[in-house]
């Protein structure tokens, strides 16, 4: 039987880990931030003033991170104070196509962190944080930290799921994607579809000058890809794409219902809408398991924030279940709403026919 004194000493304790995580996890972000991480694996071996001087930081500050990133167990460290990044800590914290990237998220927890005064206003008048007032650090952050999974398994995984959309990007056909962000995923796209058509559209002004700037150092793409700042609706899209994507951004939107109606016009005979949204239990359950913490925590603070505000907005939140993606797919018009057989940690995917 648990009784009070237990579950008081459970919860300082749960309470207590999660401050040492984030504490730790603002150290990373500076190393990640002044390229620490790089600078150490590039060096080998050395001291603290040897890394000071080859970071180009101050010496104190150096030996202190140093010393605590060892404490950590993020770094090695010698008898003799020299300190080491290891090949797998490398691989974490420095490439950023890895499956095993994580700086990024570090990027992403101060950004949020950075707008809590703005949420903490939010949610006594029920307004709106704006997405663009998160800064850099979450738009950045974001693209970083789902680079990998576009690199290394939109086109050899999630769009062979679907075999027809497959074969016909193959051919030459057209793509959207819709809530591209700083455009990854659109130039993955491209890249492993070298004849088909990709546009990338989002509302983010900053996150659409990126993307362009990132099409800009890919010339061989620049006449089968283009970024546009503008929603979907309209007719100079309809009938066009033979797929539209939307990858980890429906449960952002304020009028999701809209966004795949608008989704569905957009489409040829014989294409289909994919999603790509998070994998959240099927119903609600308290406690919940870490995937489930894990995408609560972000919801309130940024992903809900981001969406509230607007008139008749659906204030969908991070945990958008199965159940939702259906009703939201039904209003807007399809027919069906396929779970696709592919294998990921975080993500669910939907086939949406119309």
């Amino acid at each position: 039987m648990t009784t009070t004194t237990d579950r008081r000493a459970a919860l300082a304790e749960q309470i207590f880990t999660s401050m040492l995580g984030a504490l730790e996890i603002f150290h990373v972000y500076v190393g990640d931030r002044l390229g620490l991480y790089s600078t150490l694996a590039a060096s080998g071996e050395v001291t603290a003033d040897e890394f000071a001087a080859a970071a180009n930081i101050n010496p104190r500050y150096a030996r202190e991170w140093l010393e605590q990133q060892a404490v950590s167990g993020v770094i090695d460290v010698s008898d003799d104070r020299r300190y080491a990044l290891s090949a797998e800590a490398e691989e974490v914290l420095c490439n950023p196509d890895s499956d095993f990237q994580m700086a990024a998220g570090a990027q992403l927890i101060a950004g949020v962190a950075a707008a809590l005064p703005k949420v903490v206003e939010a949610f006594r008048t029920g307004a709106a944080v704006p997405y663009a007032d998160y800064g850099a650090d979450v738009r950045v952050g974001i693209a970083r930290l789902n680079r990998p999974m576009f690199v290394n398994h939109l086109v050899s995984e999630w769009i062979p799921a679907m075999p027809d959309i497959d074969e016909r990007l193959r051919n030459g056909g057209w793509a959207a994607d819709l809530g591209c962000g700083t455009g990854c995923s659109t130039l993955s796209l491209a890249r492993g579809y070298p004849q088909a058509h990709v546009d990338g559209l989002d509302l983010d002004e900053a996150s659409i000058a990126e993307a362009a700037a990132a099409l800009a150092a890919e010339p061989d793409l620049a006449d089968r890809v283009t970024f546009i700042c503008r929603d979907a609706a309209g007719p100079s899209f309809a009938g066009r794409y033979d797929v539209v994507t939307f990858f980890e951004t429906l449960h952002d939107m304020a009028h999701p219902v809209a966004a795949l109606s608008a989704a569905r016009e957009m489409l040829t005979d014989g294409g289909a809408v994919l999603v790509g949204d998070e994998k959240v239990a099927e119903k609600f359950a308290a406690p919940g398991d870490e995937l489930e913490r894990f995408n609560y925590g972000w919801s309130a603070l940024h992903c809900l924030a981001a969406a509230m505000g607007e008139p008749g907005t659906a204030a969908t939140g991070t945990v958008i279940r199965p159940s939702t993606v259906r009703k939201y797919a039904q209003e807007a018009g399809f027919s069906q709403v396929d779970i696709l057989p592919i294998e990921h940690d975080f993500w669910r995917f939907y086939r949406l026919i119309p």
